[in-house]
């Protein structure tokens, strides 16, 4: 958002005097810095406004102890289903590392892809669902999700909500549908 600068900088280049080429190095180094802090306040943003339960990555992931797909696992963390808008449901007991790595995915879309991630309890999220309805705004929080490009929707099942609630969640979901990438965890088989 530097626009005047731009315009002066080609301006300079134009001209090619002496002052700008001694100046030439320190504008691309502030230029670098500002880039560089701007990717460093996104990210956080990112990673404050996905609301992870904690942060996790796949290097303290013990695929040693897991009956995870390992391979499929490093493919997921690539990222590519995101892009491609793909849904994905990790389905184990509970400790099976299901939220570890869905976090890991999230966090890895984050850092090294720029992507948008909300992460959600599916009982809270169905509980904000329900209370969105009742004061009369559906859909505020499927339109703000469209915008998203993954969202995590953890422990689907664990804990039951109403039929209502469950219509409200089919609602997002379908909305989401082929815009925005889902993850699933459950222990529902």
């Amino acid at each position: 958002k530097l626009f005047g600068m731009a315009q002066a900088v080609t301006e300079l280049a134009e001209q090619r005097g002496p002052a700008f080429n001694k100046a030439e190095p320190v504008l691309d180094d502030l230029l670098k810095a500002e880039v560089a802090e701007r990717e460093v306040r996104s990210i956080n943003y990112q990673m404050k406004a996905a609301r992870f339960p904690a942060y996790r990555d796949l290097s303290s992931f013990n695929f040693e102890e897991s009956s995870v797909d390992r391979q499929l696992v490093t493919k997921l963390h690539g990222c590519e289903f995101v892009h491609d808008a793909h849904n994905v449901v990790f389905i184990g007991g509970p400790g099976t590392g299901k939220t570890h790595l869905a976090t890991a995915i999230g966090v890895q879309a984050i850092m090294h892809h720029h992507l948008r991630v909300r992460c959600f309890s599916t009982i809270e999220l169905v509980n904000q669902l329900e209370i969105e309805k009742a004061n009369g705004k559906p859909g505020h929080i499927a339109n703000r999700l469209v915008h998203a490009d993954l969202v995590i929707l953890d422990e689907l099942g664990y804990l039951p909500f109403s039929k209502t609630g469950g219509a409200l969640l089919f609602h997002l979901l379908s909305k989401l549908y082929e815009k925005t990438a889902v993850m699933i965890t459950t222990n529902l088989s």
